[in-house]
């Protein structure tokens, strides 16, 4: 796939939102929030993947798992609509931003921008028809040029910087 059309689909996403007064930085946030998610879940199904990722189940408001409680996981957030659906998303941002070491350092002060619950439906439901995961990969093997190549992405266009080791 083409890198425009890989920003396109990222813009297309900006379109939803732009219009439920979502500033710039904060739909960059949730957007971060909602594909580390679909690409996890992707990183986790069969073929070529299958990383078995263990992601924890959703936290009461004192942050302790509740056993019996929903995964915080793409599955189950893709899953839900309405009013449940942004609460759960609330809430599943709450406890992933509770975690220990990376997980909760990407999730740190994580909150819910988008009021919207339909507006949030539609961006899953965006984010949901492609294979995020894969796309990265093509990319990513397709600007290596030798082992001393590191690669940096920007939303406006794909950037490589060459770095010495």
């Amino acid at each position: 796939m083409p890198d425009s059309a890989i920003i396109s689909k990222i813009w297309n996403l900006a379109n939803v939102l732009r219009d439920d007064g979502v500033s710039y930085g904060d739909y960059l946030e949730q957007i971060t929030y909602l594909l580390f998610l679909k690409m996890t879940d992707e990183l986790n199904k069969p073929p070529p993947y299958n990383k078995g990722l263990r992601l924890l189940r959703i936290k009461d408001v004192e942050g302790k798992e509740i056993p019996d409680g929903e995964f915080c996981d793409w599955e189950t957030l893709s899953g839900k609509r309405g009013a449940e659906l942004e609460s759960f998303y609330s809430q599943l941002l709450r406890s992933l931003s509770t975690e220990k070491g990376m997980l909760g350092h990407i999730f740190t002060k994580s909150q819910n921008k988008i009021q919207d619950p339909a507006k949030l439906l539609r961006v899953i439901n965006i984010i949901d028809q492609e294979q995020w995961s894969l796309m990265y990969y093509i990319q990513f093997q397709r600007f290596i040029q030798n082992p001393e190549t590191i690669i940096y992405y920007t939303l406006h266009q794909p950037t490589l910087y060459t770095l010495k080791v």
